[in-house]
């Protein structure tokens, strides 16, 4: 147990130190806003896809699902599509979407820094008088914490846009779920999957890079770092959501 301890205070320790040499002013804004846009690009543009696509199809089985389970002559029609938008808001399109997210993103980051530093580029930033951390990890934190609150709205957008495809099989009306849809809607559960998103966003991109960036070894050391970055992203993920639903709601 003390042994488990201290390598968890160790590895604390150094993220620390890592994100202290991090948020530091850029040495050459014009490398640095190049870089940043392309990790926008490579992070969140690319990201895309993945989000509509999964968002479309949650959307659809949580209505189908809802409307099979809690069909009775008590409940009004529109339940259905209230409970789909709570489930959109308060969790999948926050919560959820970034736990896909730390698996897509989060290896793709940890596996790019780690054969920089297994091929020893950053090595050679280091000789040439850069700053490799702040160089190769703030544009990607950046990145992927403008790019998010777009992906949260794509989410939500496309999980009720599969929620009516499921009026055209006959699942339900359109009107019922439009009903449900807008029914004692609360807007600040929009900000608040934004705000959350936020948080998961920088421990995607801050714990991915701190594993890619430690990496000692070969190229196998750079599969398990990548390994132990989606891991790791994920469980503060879901320690994290505790906290913050608590805290926002």
């Amino acid at each position: 147990m003390n042994m488990i301890l201290h390598r968890f205070l160790a590895a604390f320790g150094q993220y620390l130190i890592l994100m202290g040499k991090v948020f530091s002013l850029p040495e050459r804004w014009r490398m640095f806003l190049k870089q940043y846009v392309k990790e926008m690009s490579q992070l969140g543009v690319d990201s895309i896809g993945i989000v509509l696509l999964i968002s479309f199809f949650i959307g659809a089985v949580i209505c189908i699902q809802i409307k099979l389970n809690i069909q009775s002559p008590w409940m009004p029609a529109f339940t259905t599509g209230y409970t789909t938008r709570e489930i959109m808001l308060l969790e999948f399109s926050s919560s959820i979407m970034c736990l896909i997210l730390s698996g897509k993103v989060g290896s793709n980051i940890a596996s790019e820094i780690g054969t920089m530093r297994v091929t020893q580029q950053i090595d050679a930033l280091e000789i040439m008088g850069i700053n490799s951390a702040s160089f190769l990890i703030l544009p990607k934190i950046l990145g992927l914490l403008t790019m998010i609150p777009f992906l949260v709205i794509f989410s939500i957008a496309f999980g009720f846009i599969g929620a009516y495809a499921t009026a055209i099989m006959g699942v339900i009306t359109v009107d019922d779920l439009t009903l449900g849809l807008l029914h004692d809607f609360n807007q600040w559960y929009v900000w608040m999957s934004i705000i959350k998103s936020l948080f998961f966003a920088f421990i995607i991109a801050s714990v991915s890079s701190f594993y890619g960036y430690t990496v000692e070894g070969g190229s196998f050391d750079v599969g398990k770092a990548s390994t132990n970055a989606v891991v790791r992203s994920s469980m503060l993920i879901l320690f994290a959501d505790i906290f913050l639903t608590q805290l926002l709601s």
